[in-house]
């Protein structure tokens, strides 16, 4: 057998392979005796149908199966021990490469096309210089975020007049044109309705201030705007004779109830933050604030990154791309989208290659490397912050393994895993490299910058 790597140009080679009757015959053989101890054939018992007549019959296709093995190992060996800093996959020379007949061929060679990563040196030094957004925590996102969790033990209480946000009860009954309650019309006791989440704000700005026993006459079609789903439901009706509903209603309070959020305790401390950690209002306003600081460290990195890969791009500049054969690979890799999706997408392509080259640059010069107990400290971290949104800070550790095992079980979920931890520990390698120009900012100012 005999391999051989023929440059091109800077960024492409032609990769030659020769295989002869050698290096094939003794796996061919041991193939077929193989397979006749599987093939069935009318007069002969499984297992004893004679090597000649099977080599006869599947011969061929034995041939071209070991050949196409050992090619395959053969190329990925190649590439592997002679460092060929390849992209893609590679792909048969459409000019070079002769017919290939098992019937007649003792010997084969075969010619691939090889895509090159071009040569460039990615630095990373202290006159590179990057912005880093910090977010501003404000006393009203602490205070937000409290009220979250103060709302868990909160509770409805009985008021005497309507506020935005209360809810009410009460006797709804349509009336006729004269504005009197509608013999055989639409009547329901124990009408609930919240009217800030009316649609219109006429019809919404009637039951401010209202109190038990008021009589309110609003037309809900026009409060609701015709949402025929709501007002289906406030009139216990289908929704096909909502559709026809456009009379006044009257609405006689019969109750008025508000949300009242629970006090700041003791329990709700150690809910939050587990037993004993915390033990005073001011010690948890300070560890609330501690982590949403936190969180917004995480966005601020991931802001980071995505202005260092700028800075990098720009400092390494346009690299050559062997583009005839990339594209040739991108649509291979998208055959059932054709060529206008190749044109279409090739730029950004390249620029995703680039970023991608720049970054495996980066990681080994840095030494990072991603173990298992990476990617599932990383699994738990984002299961972690799932509960976050909901107020959960404290989650057992037990219930943050059992869906981080979930999430590790789809290969998708693992990749995606295993970049944010490489891309984790890149922020934290290069951060103190380069000059960062910090800038505080709101929180409102930081999202504008991905509109």
């Amino acid at each position: 057998m005999n391999v051989s790597l023929q440059n091109m140009d800077k960024v492409s080679a032609l990769l030659t392979v020769k295989i002869e009757k050698a290096d094939y015959q003794d796996k061919v053989e041991k193939g077929v005796k193989d397979l006749r101890k599987k093939v069935q054939m009318p007069g002969f018992r499984p297992g004893m149908v004679p090597v000649g007549l099977v080599k006869k019959m599947y011969g061929k296709q034995v041939l071209a199966e070991e050949v196409n093995k050992i090619l395959s190992d053969t190329v990925y060996n190649y590439i592997k021990e002679n460092k060929v800093n390849m992209l893609g996959e590679p792909l048969v020379n459409e000019e070079k490469q002769a017919a290939i007949d098992f019937n007649t061929q003792e010997e084969f060679e075969f010619v691939f096309d090889i895509a090159l990563a071009p040569e460039f040196k990615a630095e990373v030094t202290a006159t590179d210089k990057v912005d880093y957004y910090h977010i501003d925590v404000t006393d009203e996102m602490v205070e937000n975020q409290i009220k979250m969790y103060t709302q868990r033990n909160g509770k409805y209480e009985k008021v005497e007049a309507y506020e935005p946000n209360d809810m009410m009860k009460g006797i709804l009954a349509e009336l006729d044109e004269n504005g009197s309650v509608k013999e055989g019309g639409i009547q329901v006791e124990d009408a609930v309705m919240m009217p800030e989440y009316m649609k219109n704000d006429d019809q919404k700005a009637r039951f401010n201030g209202a109190k038990v026993n008021d009589v309110i006459v609003f037309n809900p079609a026009t409060a609701w705007d015709g949402n025929t789903a709501e007002l289906a439901s406030l009139l216990k009706i289908d929704k096909e004779a909502a559709a026809e509903v456009k009379a006044d209603f009257s609405y006689q309070v019969t109750e008025v109830t508000r949300f009242v959020p629970g006090d700041l305790t003791q329990e709700i401390f150690d809910q939050v933050f587990g037993k004993g950690v915390v033990n005073s209002e001011e010690e948890f306003r300070s560890k609330v604030k501690e982590g949403i600081q936190a969180q917004f460290a995480q966005d601020s990195d991931f802001k980071f990154l995505i202005d260092f890969r700028k800075v990098m791009m720009e400092k390494v500049g346009k690299l050559e791309f062997p583009e005839t054969l990339l594209k040739r690979i991108m649509k291979q890799n998208n055959a059932d989208k054709g060529e206008q999706f190749v044109e279409e997408n090739f730029a950004k392509s390249l620029e995703e290659l680039t970023w991608h080259l720049i970054k495996e640059q980066l990681v080994e010069n840095n030494g990072i490397k991603v173990e298992n107990d990476d990617v599932t400290a990383m699994a738990k971290a984002a299961t972690k912050a799932q509960f976050a949104q909901y107020g959960m800070m404290n989650v057992p550790d037990e219930l943050l393994d059992n869906y981080a095992k979930e999430m590790l079980k789809k290969k998708e979920s693992i990749d995606g895993l295993v970049n944010r931890a490489i891309e984790t520990k890149l922020v934290a390698a290069v951060k103190p490299q380069v000059t960062l120009e910090e800038k505080t900012v709101s929180i409102e100012e930081f999202n504008k910058m991905f509109e």
